[in-house]
């Protein structure tokens, strides 16, 4: 599985590199931002067990991650955050991805993987031990970094410190 924005710097081409390198199937989801980017990045690498889906409504989003074995996070900027990986997390889903920007201090062995940006071979590789991580190592990860509560929990902590 692969969701995002559907621009350059979300890399989905890399994405579907990786999936056919490995030769595993790809569902790629999302909202086509750069038409251009797709229409010569993406589209021509559509086809066979390549698909993509369009831009899914929150329930089915959900559906198709929890369904997957793996998520592919493959950013080719610094993401700040990463949305799509917390998701996978709370779905269960296992992440395999580029070491760039936060998905470094979101994953754990326990719940990913990552590769050095841009090496589809490593990803690749990485996805098929990826599928064998726990499902509710995935969730429990989730909970414990990404959750409204932890969320919460941490504004409180930052305003405490900041009022001492």
């Amino acid at each position: 599985m692969w969701s995002g924005r559907l621009v350059p710097e979300k890399g989905a081409h890399l994405a579907v590199a990786a999936a056919r390198a490995a030769g595993l199937p790809l569902t790629l989801a999302g909202p086509v931002v750069d038409e251009e980017y797709f229409r010569t990045r993406v589209a021509p690498r559509l086809g066979g067990p390549v698909r993509y889906v369009g831009h899914l409504a929150r329930a089915e989003l959900a559906r198709l991650v929890g369904g997957a074995s793996a998520t592919l996070v493959t950013p080719c900027w610094d993401e700040p955050y990463g949305l799509v990986v917390a998701e996978s997390l709370a779905c269960g889903t296992p992440v395999c991805g580029f070491d760039r920007g936060a998905l470094g201090e979101i994953l754990t062995p326990e719940c990913g993987r990552l590769v050095p940006y841009a090496d589809v071979d490593a990803l690749a590789s990485v996805v098929w031990r990826a599928r064998g991580l726990s499902r509710a190592g995935c969730r429990a990860r989730a909970e414990a970094f990404c959750s409204l509560g932890r969320m919460t929990d941490r504004y409180e902590s930052l305003y405490e410190e900041l009022l001492s």
